[in-house]
């Protein structure tokens, strides 16, 4: 059998151990960079949300205060509602008792006439 000292891995096209760490390592600059370019997007998406959601904290803060302003006007408004209502109660029995005592006047009208007689 023959024993060849000669390295074959030229003569079967494949890379040197060298040309295999570049390329290895070209592979992870590629990937680095990638990974920055993703990461800056990243960033940057993530301060908009920051952005949108200190908005929203201060619309939120500015609803509630409106709402808290609203069911302050409401309450005030049921109140003076409930007064208008016992107003316009007591308004109902005194227009009950007006027509009551105007029924009551005529009776008595029609009676006075009967008893006292024809008038001349």
């Amino acid at each position: 059998m023959m024993e060849i000292d000669e390295d074959t891995c030229d003569w079967l096209g494949c890379s040197t151990p060298l040309e295999m760490y570049k390329h290895q390592c070209s592979l992870l600059e590629d990937e680095i960079n990638d990974l920055q370019r993703r990461l800056a997007k990243a960033r940057a998406n993530i301060a908009g949300l920051v952005h949108m959601n200190d908005a929203l904290i201060t619309w939120k803060a500015s609803a509630e205060e409106r709402l808290r302003s609203i069911t302050a006007d409401l309450s005030d408004a049921n109140v003076h509602s409930s007064e208008l209502s016992k107003e316009v109660m007591g308004l109902k029995m005194i227009a009950s008792q007006n027509e009551h005592l105007r029924i009551e006047n005529q009776r008595l009208r029609m009676e006075l006439t009967v008893l006292s007689g024809p008038q001349p």
